[in-house]
């Protein structure tokens, strides 16, 4: 079976619960949605909940970086995209967008992970099974451009005189 590029989830809802006061989507629910995203992403590479319970292996998130580019309300039904932009034997880097089922963009996200064996918990190589998995779903995307979103870091902009 061919590797979507970029992985793609199943539609999903925006639940009733994770409304804020402002009437839109909380900003701690759009992680949810990547890391569901995520969730189904790891599956694919040979990474999942089973991975866990039988090898005693997983993926720690080490750090993330999202931008929250356009409103999400209850009545949305979202698409959330994985993208393995870059992999070391202990490492995976990857950029998501959020995106409305109509095709407009409402958050990105990028994160650095960490494949953790459970018994330390400690920092590990992925075992040569799921290494090619990784190879292979990085070889997939590699045929995509970099994010335009990819890499970049906060800060506040001046305007020069």
């Amino acid at each position: 079976m061919p590797i979507p590029a970029p992985f793609v989830s199943k539609p999903m809802d925006i639940e009733k619960d994770w409304i804020d006061y402002n009437g839109h989507l909380n900003m701690a629910y759009y992680n949810v949605l990547f890391d569901r995203c995520s969730d189904e992403a790891f599956e694919a590479m040979g990474m999942g909940l089973d991975y866990v319970k039988e090898r005693r292996l997983t993926i720690y998130t080490a750090e993330v970086h999202v931008c929250y580019v356009q409103e999400l309300h209850l009545e949305h039904k979202v698409v959330v995209s994985f993208q393995l932009i870059d992999h070391d034997d202990k490492r995976l880097r990857a950029y998501q967008e959020i995106r409305h089922v109509d095709g407009w963009l409402a958050a990105t996200s990028e994160t650095l992970s960490l494949h953790v064996d459970m018994s330390g918990p400690k920092v590990a190589p992925f075992p040569a099974d799921v290494q090619a998995k990784v190879e292979a779903m990085r070889a997939a995307h590699s045929a995509l451009p970099m994010p335009e979103r990819a890499g970049r870091s906060i800060g506040i902009r001046r305007k020069t005189a």
